[in-house]
């Protein structure tokens, strides 16, 4: 089953009202679709930077260590990809399904690395929980995530929905801005260029973690 698959499997479950999720009132899901609606209709999906010099950073582990962007990159490409946090349970399913192919990205040259607005001590739960090889990097504020055009700050309206279900965003993240990035992945080769970029608005949808296989393997022979 691809990731599209299961994250779609999983939103039926949701939207049917299938256990557990038979408590959550169909106005709920109104609300959802209608913050989707409007951020698509905001434009993001094409002002994230898609293509030209990625945007250089350095962010902490979720133990601390300082991870810069460059450093990876001097050490061969990097698959970039952007989480938005553990309360999500798409997120989640994304997060695995990248650990099912971290061993191939690895095997092409690559380094997988996630950036997620929690903070450490939440990161650290999710790399245990899911046993993750890959490092999850907290970017506070989503500060990096704007670099790439992928900030966005949630509806007041959204925000009221997330504190009934249970999901307080400030203390998961450790800043009071209510924001999120939207999910995004992207290849990026060793001279700093963007050479996959795919992104949606809807946080239901994500790429096949596949994609990038033959991007890094074309970066291979280019470098060959």
């Amino acid at each position: 089953m691809s990731l599209q698959e299961k994250l779609s499997a999983f939103k039926a479950q949701f939207e049917s009202g299938q256990p557990p999720f038979e408590a959550v009132p169909a106005a709920a899901h109104q609300i959802i679709k209608r913050a989707l609606d409007e951020l698509r209709a905001s434009g993001i999906e094409q002002r994230f930077v898609r293509s030209g010099p990625a945007p250089l950073f350095t962010l902490d582990d979720a133990d601390g260590n300082r991870v810069g962007l460059g450093d990876l990159l001097a050490k061969g490409p990097v698959v970039l990809s952007f989480y938005r946090g553990a309360w999500c349970p798409y997120c989640n399913i994304e997060l695995q399904e990248l650990e099912r192919h971290a061993a191939r990205i690895r095997a092409a040259g690559a380094t997988l690395v996630t950036v997620t607005p929690q903070n450490g001590a939440n990161s650290r739960k999710v790399i245990a929980q899911h046993k993750l090889s890959y490092p999850m990097l907290s970017d506070a504020g989503n500060a990096v995530a704007a670099q790439y055009g992928l900030r966005f700050q949630m509806p007041d309206y959204l925000i009221a929905l997330y504190k009934q279900f249970g999901v307080d965003l400030p203390a998961f993240n450790g800043d009071q801005t209510w924001s999120l990035p939207m999910p995004a992945r992207f290849v990026i080769d060793r001279q700093g260029m963007i050479r996959y970029a795919k992104a949606d608005a809807d946080y239901t949808k994500r790429p096949e973690p596949d994609e990038v296989i033959p991007v890094l393997e074309t970066l291979t022979r280019t470098a060959a």
